[in-house]
C-alpha cells in the first residue's frame, strides 16, 4: 500500500511539472521562489510555536492541569463521566500530540472498548487544537491580534465536549 501512495505522489508531481512546462512557465524558478517563501513563513512562525510549546510544557510540569482536574472532579462524577477525561478536554485545544498520547494512555488503562475510551476518541476527534491552529494561521499571516477567533473556537470546543458526552450517553 505504501508503494501505491508513493507512486501516486510521484505521478501528481510529474503531472504538475509537465503542465507547467507545457504552459511555458519557468517551473524550476517558481519552485525555488515557493521554497524560499515557505522558509520565510516557517521562520516567522517559529517564535510563536516555541512560545506555545513552552507554555504547554509549563502547564503540564507545574501541576496546574492536575489542580484544575481535581477542582472539576465533583462535576464529572455528578455527570457520571470518568474524571480522567478532563485532562484530555483541557489539553486538546493546546496540543494535538499531547492529546493523542493521553488518549493512548486511556486506551491502555481502560481498554479500547470502554466508555472512557469511546468518549476520549469522540472528544479527541471532534475538538480542535485551537491555540496551535491560531498560532499557525494568524502567525503565518503576521497578524498580532486574533479578535474573536480564539473565544469562538473555544466555544466550539466546549460544545464539542458537551455533545461528545451526550453522544456517548445516548449511543454508548
Amino acid at each position: 500500500m505504501e508503494q501505491i501512495g508513493a507512486a501516486v505522489v510521484c505521478a501528481v508531481m510529474a503531472v504538475i511539472v509537465a503542465a507547467g512546462y507545457l504552459k511555458g512557465l519557468p517551473v524550476f524558478d517558481l519552485f525555488l521562489e515557493g521554497a524560499a517563501q515557505g522558509v520565510r513563513t516557517a521562520v516567522r512562525l517559529l517564535p510563536t510555536l516555541i512560545g506555545l510549546i513552552a507554555a504547554i510544557s509549563m502547564l503540564r510540569a507545574s501541576g496546574a492541569l492536575e489542580l484544575v482536574c481535581g477542582a472539576l472532579r465533583p462535576v464529572t462524577e455528578w455527570v457520571g463521566v470518568n474524571p480522567e477525561i478532563v485532562p484530555l478536554a483541557l489539553l486538546r485545544p493546546f496540543s494535538g500530540s499531547g492529546a493523542t498520547s493521553y488518549v493512548t494512555e486511556l486506551y491502555t488503562q481502560y481498554g479500547a472498548d470502554s466508555e472512557t475510551a469511546r468518549l476520549a476518541a469522540i472528544l479527541a476527534s471532534s475538538t480542535e487544537t485551537t491555540f496551535y491552529a491560531a498560532a499557525v494561521y494568524f502567525g503565518g499571516r503576521g497578524f498580532r491580534t486574533t479578535r474573536y477567533a480564539i473565544p469562538a473556537a473555544l466555544c466550539g470546543d466546549c460544545m464539542a465536549v458537551v455533545l461528545s458526552l451526550v453522544a456517548v450517553q445516548l449511543f454508548g
